[in-house]
């Protein structure tokens, strides 16, 4: 909605203020279409040059993102503390034995079902079934699981960071094209040298205009929506920091009560659930689980 909103005031301003000071549109709009095609063509050009399929339809996707901002709600959250509560609780009252059901085929387990929309993230699941089959090989050395579930976040961070910074790339490159539109205008320009002063004078705004929508693509649209990007990116992967937070709390002897408790303390705030909320659902988690 902000994002919406930015970019309506994001044009009245740059335009009405061009529009007050007494600029006429005309030329803008009759070089548009043209200007549009060098820099912005140009630019989409570079970006498939530049990257892989993989991060082509990432940043499609995170182009949503935008506009959607991150997919973990607060009650994603406190789903996340339940279903942790739930398997370090079965894993310290009935054994590893009656934990493995659950991690070996989590589609079919009774704890991982009660949280589809977790269930959805492959990443989030793989991350929480590999640290426990670490655990049940008898790997419990609390510094060797934290260093190993690090390395894996940080390679997932790593990758859903890359449509972000081929954003950033593309901003970057923006400004740059627009001088070469702006040159192919002069060009043009130079060629009609013979023209009357008012002839030149309308092609030489023309060019000028490649110019302006270089930059302004660049620092008013493209470049923002990449900083937006990596702020949702970064956002949801505080989601897999609260797993290794609470796994490795389990590991350090924790009952599992006080190991999401020191989960609760890695939500981001705007989602945080209060001690009360957090004992609250973990209390209507029914007995069966």
């Amino acid at each position: 909605m902000f994002q919406i909103i930015g970019i309506v005031m994001l044009f009245a301003m740059v335009f009405g203020s061009f529009l007050l000071h007494g600029g006429k549109m005309d030329v803008i709009l009759k070089t548009l279409p043209y200007e549009l095609m060098a820099i912005f063509g140009a630019a989409i050009a570079a970006f498939l040059i530049s990257q892989s399929m993989t991060v082509v339809k990432g940043t499609l996707t995170g182009l949503g993102k935008v506009f959607a901002g991150p997919k973990w709600k607060a009650s994603d959250y406190r789903d996340l503390l339940s279903l942790l509560f739930l398997l370090t609780k079965t894993m310290k009252s009935k054994g590893v034995i009656a934990l493995e059901s659950h991690i070996e085929k989590p589609q079919d387990s009774t704890i991982f079902s009660r949280f589809p929309k977790i269930m959805k993230d492959h990443f989030a699941v793989d991350f929480i079934c590999d640290t426990l089959r670490m655990m049940t090989m008898n790997l419990e050395d609390p510094h060797q699981v934290e260093d190993a579930m690090e390395k894996q976040i940080e390679k997932h961070h790593h990758e859903a960071s890359a449509p972000a910074h081929a954003l950033q790339n593309m901003a970057d490159a923006l400004p740059a094209l627009g001088i070469v539109a702006a040159v192919l205008g002069v060009i043009k320009t130079m060629s009609s040298i013979t023209e009357p002063p008012e002839v030149l004078g309308g092609m030489i705004g023309g060019a000028l205009v490649g110019t302006f929508l270089g930059v302004f693509l660049a620092y008013g649209l493209v470049g923002p929506m990449s900083a937006r990007l990596q702020n949702v990116v970064d956002e949801e992967g505080a989601f897999y920091r609260i797993i290794q937070s609470v796994l490795v709390a389990h590991l350090h002897g924790n009952a599992a009560q006080i190991s999401v408790e020191i989960g609760r303390g890695s939500v981001p705030s705007g989602a945080q659930p209060s001690f009360l909320e957090l004992e609250e659902a973990l209390s209507n988690i029914p007995n069966e689980a």
